[in-house]
């Protein structure tokens, strides 16, 4: 197999051939160059279990729409992520829901779990700090700690994961693990799991605002290199931030 060059993000095409019958791709454009790969997945659409899942998913895509029939047409979406979660879940006939969440969101896993409760299915809930691992179980050393000198306990995805496979959920719900901790969940989990929303500490769990303002506040992470700061900017992070006793 010859090195795969997709470099979708980078397409500039208007009319591109993946939206339309006389569309165009540029030079690295997979769906002129990779035929054989997307004609042994469409065989993988027709698997049971997978072929509805997906047609049900197209089918909430368009139902979060309003007139659809319209010429010209213009994109009214009415619908937001909680209920297309509700109307998808429905559709698909489940009955017992599942919610790894972080410890950290507990009033939005508790508004969520209600929410849900209320529209008649039953949900199976399971905190990051399931178990009250301590951290140094996985080598976390106390400076590397959130809070430094205390007693702290590990996100426990796996665990998250488990859980949910004995609890036997029809769909799992994916509500602001850590970034890394949600990976491993996904790793773990059985059957579909849906991602309800990300950890972002700081933009109120929306990192997209990040990348809508990467022109102007955000410029900095195009022009400076993430994670490789020096030990005296780190002083200087430090000490701006430093809230006194």
């Amino acid at each position: 197999m010859g090195k795969i060059e997709c470099h979708c993000a980078k397409c500039v095409v208007e009319e591109k051939i993946c939206r339309q019958e006389d569309g165009k791709g540029p030079s690295f454009c997979p769906t002129k160059k990779e035929g054989s790969t997307i004609e042994d997945v469409l065989k993988r659409y027709d698997e049971d279990g997978i072929k509805e899942f997906a047609r049900m998913a197209s089918v909430q895509e368009g139902a979060c729409y309003i007139e659809r029939d319209a010429k010209p047409f213009v994109m009214i979406p009415t619908k937001s992520r909680v209920e297309e979660l509700i109307e998808f879940s429905k559709r698909m006939g489940y009955k017992k829901l599942g919610l790894a969440f972080c410890g950290g969101l507990m009033l939005e896993a508790s508004i969520l779990a209600e929410i849900l409760e209320k529209q008649g299915f039953e949900v199976i809930s399971v905190s990051c700090k399931v178990g009250r691992i301590p951290k140094e179980r996985i080598g976390i050393k106390e400076e590397e700690k959130v809070q430094i000198g205390v007693f702290e306990s590990m996100c426990n995805p796996i665990a998250q994961a488990m859980i949910l496979n004995q609890a036997k959920t029809d769909f799992n719900i994916l509500l602001g693990l850590c970034l890394g901790h949600d990976s491993l969940f996904l790793k773990f989990v059985d059957g579909f799991t849906t991602v309800f929303a990300v950890k972002d500490r700081v933009t109120g769990h929306n990192p997209m605002a990040a990348l809508y303002t990467s022109q102007t506040y955000y410029q900095r992470l195009k022009k400076l290199k993430i994670g490789e700061a020096s030990d005296e900017s780190k002083e200087t992070i430090n000490k701006n931030f430093h809230l006194s006793k």
